[in-house]
């Protein structure tokens, strides 16, 4: 007894902790080496304990993801962390994926961009597939993107061309540089608020059209666009290692919060307006734009999933985000295209003329009388037929 008592106290203090680590690691080694043999992965990375692959996620993500797939190949396993990933990085398996087998893989994983700044996963994007989403999908096709409706929004698309013009004609006096992006995202706001909300909610100066302190400013709702996207395609660590969630080791999910707050003021200020319309225009209502019509949808008692207040905000938010950005960038890369190439410039400014002539203004109608090939250019300047 004597010896056990003396070789007990020879052992380190944090033997016992040593030999739970090394356990967890054999644990975690099995683990992998029986998921491998029991599915045939594509290649990729030999993943680490605990992260994974995420070692290997600089901060552009689809950069560090291209890079890896000149070593693995167009279809890589990885790891992120708890979760297995499988990635497809051509158009071949672009197509496989989303188009032959697209039954297969539709759903979308619980993350927490989707919980925080969607309501919860009300939106089109984060929300799970099922009754739920096809009822939105079919509700944006057949109610809010028909053609008819679309085609009644033409006059705001038209005046806000102009305004455009305007803004950039007074900006050339100053024989300054222009940056492009900020009058293409401006004329985006101005288009889809006055489609989707029936007026413009934001303004330059930091007033409030109805004195409750609801609305926003342009240049604040741009930097809340800019942080919805930031934050819906940054790789947070508690989405790979949900044991790691409460740390928030990156500060996102308290960015993800206090960015739902703000949006959530601003919406609820349109939907309290929207509302209070209703109630004082009485049998003589009528809708003019999409919140109308998302509250009449709402309140419709033989819809297959009824919709809440909070999933009218998140498919508001939808319209909003989704029609701002994506459509000020596109239009930026593809005039900056044109510039760069002068004779397809010369060209589509021929067939504009041509097709349209000089005397009068560009309009929509015009587009189906252009060839297909040269529509997406003659679109991108239809600015310079002032």
């Amino acid at each position: 007894m004597p010896g056990h008592h003396s070789l007990s106290m020879e052992l380190p203090p944090w033997t016992p902790f040593l030999g739970v680590a090394l356990a967890t690691v054999l644990f975690l080694k099995a683990v992998f080496r029986r998921s491998r043999q029991a599915y045939n992965l594509p290649p990729g990375p030999k993943p680490w304990p605990i992260i994974g692959n995420l070692n290997l996620m600089g901060a552009l993500p689809h950069r560090s993801i291209h890079a890896l797939s000149k070593r693995y190949g167009p279809l890589m396993y990885l790891r992120f962390g708890s979760f297995p990933v499988v990635i497809g990085s051509s158009v071949e398996m672009a197509k496989f994926f989303l188009k032959t087998h697209d039954m297969v893989f539709l759903d979308r994983p619980k993350m927490a961009a989707g919980k925080y700044t969607t309501y919860n996963y009300r939106d089109m994007t984060w929300s799970p597939y099922g009754a739920y989403w096809r009822q939105a999908r079919k509700v944006c096709l057949t109610e809010l993107f028909s053609a008819k409706r679309l085609e009644s929004y033409e006059y705001i698309r038209s005046q806000e061309m102009r305004a455009l013009l305007r803004d950039l004609h007074e900006a050339s006096r100053s024989r300054r540089a222009v940056v492009l992006k900020d009058y293409l995202s401006t004329l985006s706001l101005n288009v889809i608020t006055r489609m989707v909300l029936g007026k413009k909610y934001l303004h330059r100066e930091a007033t409030d059209e109805g004195g409750s302190g609801s609305a926003t400013t342009l240049a604040e709702f741009k930097r809340m666009v800019d942080e919805w996207f930031l934050l819906n395609g940054v790789l947070n660590i508690g989405d790979s290692i949900p044991w790691l969630d409460w740390l928030d080791l990156q500060g996102y999910i308290k960015r993800m919060k206090k960015l739902s707050k703000m949006f959530d003021r601003f919406l609820e200020h349109v939907v309290d307006e929207h509302n209070d319309r209703r109630r004082v225009e009485g049998e003589s209502f009528v809708s003019k734009d999409m919140v109308d019509v998302l509250l009449e949808i709402a309140r419709d008692p033989n819809l297959e999933v009824q919709i809440d207040r909070d999933s009218v905000k998140a498919f508001i938010q939808d319209l909003l985000v989704g029609g701002t950005e994506s459509s000020a960038v596109a239009v930026e890369w593809a005039i900056s295209e044109l510039l760069k190439k002068p004779e397809v410039l010369t060209k589509a400014t021929e067939e504009l003329d041509r097709v349209v002539g000089r005397a009068r203004w560009v309009t929509e109608k015009d587009i189906a009388s252009l060839h297909v090939s040269s529509r997406r250019r003659c679109g991108c300047i239809r600015w310079r037929r002032c």
